[in-house]
């Protein structure tokens, strides 16, 4: 199996979690993907619990999803000056 096909099929498995990660997130916070947040407006709310984890486990997901984009920019371009 090709490395680069390694890359892009770990890179979409990542891209199909962080969409559903970002899904389940509370929309009250900041308006959210479905709209909500008018009642709340300027007040603001710490994460706490499975809230600050679910958080956490996206914040983490969007970085490997940039890394791996990046992995796939780039690594080809190495392979052809070798």
């Amino acid at each position: 199996m090709d490395w680069q096909l390694i890359i892009v099929f770990s890179q979409i498995v990542v891209s199909v979690i962080l969409i559903i990660l970002v899904l389940l997130q509370d929309p009250s916070d900041t308006g959210g993907v479905f709209g909500g947040g008018a009642d709340l407006s300027g007040i603001y709310q710490t994460r706490r619990g499975l809230e600050k984890v679910f958080f956490g486990i996206t914040v983490v997901f969007t970085v490997l999803f940039v890394l791996l984009a990046l992995l796939n920019l780039v690594l080809p371009n190495l392979q052809n000056l070798f």
